[in-house]
């Protein structure tokens, strides 16, 4: 029955619910329960007085479901056939009525986190049971790409993690892909699970539930049957295994019944399609961690978009707890790392809320926040930017928030700014072995003034804001926002036109006064400084990734320092160095010739040496290409800045393998920024660094078995 040939009865009765019925919201439908009226009653099918359910689809509810099949009329008249459940009586596309079920839902009798009565647990698991029993042919037609072999269980899998990807994270990524962002959840987050989707055992598909939990398990009153299944619409075919994982982790069992439960399904199921439950005691964990794994979306948004109805302390505490509930169940099954604490999270949720309700609303010039008076007003970007840019940060859609090793970097607009800025906050939860020894907006005010030909950031504003946070507020440098590129990095190493521009910019370097940055910079040796800042970091490490190094075959901190000390190198008037030079630090400008040098937050004053060595170190450079930026590098720079360099070269190539060695072990041990592009393929090839490590001391690396020398050789 469709809109054009539903009766003005029915519609009568509909809007009659809107107004008088009895109202139970559920994830995706307000239902109303009313008795049917006598004008009704024959265009149903049913006595007057009877009672139905109509339901009716929630506006601007967010899409954070997977939804197999639109029809869920078709799905009901199949389930009907081998179990009871409600009927659909009319079905529009603004609302459905379906046969009232006499009984309450099990959620008002035992709620959720209470142990489920033993016989009810029985019960549950022969109505999943005997969803095998449905015949696939009475179900509507799968949707395209669905699993070709019904028994492909690893297919399968893979299949809902896709779904969910389409359907739930892409639908809502423009709103609140920032926001993910921001906590740690990166866009290809789902789509590597479904990449990581091992073998599993092979198990006949069936009509599954896909969403059974309290309140869609009524217990009827006459008890004949004791329980009945409702709300069908995200119904699918499949892996019966994902039926059961998705009711223990929906139905939130206690910890201790959850083995009750397996089992009673496992002995259910062996009596009515034994073939389900092969492969069980491997297998459910992977569907358990899916379930988590999708799940920190919709839990997600929903605590976000809570905020915006409540923008209280309370709402907001709510909410953070719901986040970082979500984000720790999930971290596993999506490999998230340097996920934020409470506190951090409390902080992107306030921003991302301050954002949104104050859109369009008159803002003080000064409001919430404190200049830090090393960094003056400027008169391109006075106090009121400064304002416009806090504000908007929160509402940076994902593609132009970046979270590195130590930063999150959210682009922004300002009204009134003719350049988009980067507002620039620490991580709070992660530990970097290396230091940093100067300000950053220190050395990028004290380049800005020299003029010297460094392409590199404005230090725009430093400052608090209200919740004492602090921020830097720089220019962006990448393509332009219009355009919807991210900025290009040259992560397979640089052209020739920005080799030679990078080694341009070492030179002009040189010219800069770092005496401004730190007077008493320059006055020591750097080489045995730089050995010492290595033996130290060593000597730092946790306990866990000290022992692996031994198990490895590295020296420990004392055993290095003495192999340090047996090298010296010719000193050379110092300079600022960049002291970071990977290709993350490096943005290609349209041309395809310039380069721009960000994140200075690594650096220091030392032989001019260093920066050139360290950046060939973490960047892919071909031979050819290494002698040419050699070659131009010591015929650009003065002669007290090069002399000698040929026999150093070695040195610091070896001070920098060894760092590395320690660094990205550290890295495997303790997952620090592992989510960082240029961690992430330094600790991919550590098996390359290691051999370096130890071969140049001349040891041997010792492959004692360790749970961990697995992960860092794979």
């Amino acid at each position: 029955m469709g809109e054009r040939t539903t009766p003005s009865e029915i519609w009568s009765l509909v809007l009659r619910a809107t107004q008088q019925g009895q109202s139970a919201r559920g994830h995706h439908n307000q239902n109303y329960v009313l008795p049917v009226t006598e004008e009704a009653a024959p265009h149903l099918g049913l006595e007057a007085g009877t009672s139905v359910t109509v339901r009716m689809r929630q506006p601007r509810t967010l899409p954070v479901v997977i939804r197999t099949w639109q029809d869920e009329a078709a799905i009901l008249d199949a389930v009907g056939s081998v179990l009871p459940a409600p009927k659909c009586l009319v079905r529009t596309s603004q609302f459905a009525i379906h046969s009232y079920v006499e009984g309450v839902p099990l959620s008002t009798v035992c709620g959720n986190g209470r142990a489920v009565d033993g016989e009810l647990v029985t019960e549950l698991a022969h109505l999943l049971a005997r969803m095998t029993e449905v015949c696939p042919r009475t179900l509507p037609p799968l949707p395209f790409g669905w699993p070709r072999d019904h028994g492909d269980s690893s297919g399968f899998l893979r299949t809902l993690a896709r779904m969910a990807d389409r359907q739930i994270r892409q639908p809502n990524w423009d709103d609140f892909g920032g926001l993910f962002v921001a906590l740690g959840v990166p866009e290809d987050a789902l789509k590597r699970f479904a990449d990581r989707v091992p073998e599993l055992a092979p198990r006949p598909y069936s009509l599954l539930h896909a969403d059974l939990h309290r309140d869609n398990l009524i217990v009827s009153y006459g008890g004949a049957p004791p329980l009945i299944c409702v709300d069908w619409e995200l119904a699918t075919y499949g892996d019966p295994l994902h039926d059961l994982a998705t009711h223990l982790v929906r139905m939130r069992y206690p910890d201790h019944q959850w083995e009750e439960v397996t089992g009673a399904w496992a002995d259910a199921m062996e009596r009515i399609h034994p073939a389900a439950t092969r492969g069980m005691a491997k297998d459910l964990r992977r569907y358990v961690a899916f379930e988590r794994a999708q799940s920190v979306y919709p839990d997600v948004m929903r605590a976000a978009r809570s905020l915006l109805d409540s923008p209280d302390q309370r709402s907001l505490d709510e909410a953070t707890a719901s986040v970082h509930r979500a984000l720790g169940a999930a971290a596993g099954p999506l490999e998230l790392r340097n996920l934020p604490g409470e506190q951090e999270i409390e902080t992107i949720l306030h921003r991302w809320r301050e954002a949104r309700l104050g859109e369009g609303a008159p803002r003080d010039r000064n409001r919430g926040w404190t200049r830090d008076s090393r960094v003056p007003e400027r008169s391109e970007f006075p106090d009121s930017a400064v304002t416009e840019a806090l504000h908007a940060e929160g509402a940076a859609p994902a593609n132009r928030v970046f979270k590195g090793t130590g930063h999150l970097n959210s682009v922004v607009r300002v009204p009134g700014t003719d350049f988009p800025v980067v507002v620039r906050r620490k991580v709070a939860n992660v530990c970097r072995r290396e230091r940093g020894y100067l300000s950053e907006h220190a050395v990028l005010r004290v380049i800005e003034e020299s003029q010297c030909g460094v392409s590199a950031p404005r230090v725009l504003a430093l400052g608090k804001c209200s919740r004492r946070e602090p921020f830097a507020i720089h220019s962006y440098e990448g393509p332009p926002l219009d355009s919807g590129l991210r900025p290009a990095h040259p992560v397979d190493g640089l052209r020739l036109l920005q080799a030679d521009c990078l080694v341009d910019q070492l030179h002009a370097l040189t010219t800069v006064d770092y005496k401004k940055v730190d007077p008493t910079a320059g006055e020591g040796r750097f080489y045995p400084w730089l050995c010492g800042q290595l033996v130290e970091l060593v000597a730092e490490l946790p306990k866990e990734s000290q022992q692996l190094a031994r198990l490895l075959g590295l020296p420990d901190a004392e055993r290095l320092d003495r192999v340090l000390a047996q090298y010296q190198v010719r000193e050379r008037t110092p300079v600022l160095l960049h002291g970071d030079l990977n290709p993350w630090n490096l943005v290609c400008a349209p041309d395809g010739r310039g380069l721009t040098i960000i994140d200075w937050e690594m650096a220091v004053v030392g032989d001019p040496l260093y920066d050139l060595v360290r950046h060939i170190h973490l960047t892919p450079v071909r031979q050819h290409l290494r002698e040419r930026m050699q070659g131009r590098w010591a015929s650009r720079l003065a002669p007290e800045h090069t002399a000698g360099w040929r026999g150093d070269w070695r040195a610091y190539q070896r001070v920098e393998i060894l760092r590395s060695a320690y660094v990205d072990l550290d890295r495997l041990v303790t997952g620090t920024s592992l989510d960082a592009p240029n961690v992430r393929r330094a600790v991919d090839a550590y098996a390359v660094t290691l051999k370096a490590a130890v071969g140049i001391l001349g040891l041997r690396t010792r492959l004692t078995p360790n749970r961990f020398l697995t992960r860092a050789l794979a």
